[in-house]
């Protein structure tokens, strides 16, 4: 049976502006790898998820407080759920993603526990 993993992708803090921006051709190319990727393992992929906004809250029982702050040493960037009999499969599939081969970049793994 499978089981549901949420995978967060996660990137260093700090300014972009030292990135130059991928030139026409490294766009081609970065989106024909995710495609081959998607098309690999797409019936994994229950939900791609997307990029998350920069602004947010962190909430705890007594509180609200606006966040995440920028002084943290990660940032999340977005999340994706897939399905796998594994977590070891789980791993295989977000290690080919084009996501976790951006410098600084990596994905944190949970299985989803459902009642």
């Amino acid at each position: 049976m499978s089981k549901q993993f949420l995978c967060i992708q996660r990137s260093q803090s700090g300014p972009c502006e030292s990135t130059p921006s991928p030139s026409p051709s490294q766009m081609e190319a970065m989106y024909a790898k995710f495609n081959a990727w998607k098309d690999k393992y797409g019936e994994h992929i229950v939900d791609m998820g997307g990029k998350l906004n920069a602004d947010g809250r962190v909430v705890k029982q007594d509180s609200a407080h606006d966040g995440p702050f920028i002084e943290s040493k990660e940032i999340i960037g977005g999340f994706m759920i897939v399905s796998a009999d594994s977590l070891e499969f789980a791993t295989e599939i977000v290690q080919a993603s084009p996501g976790v081969s951006m410098p600084g970049s990596s994905v944190e793994i949970r299985e989803i526990h459902k009642p």
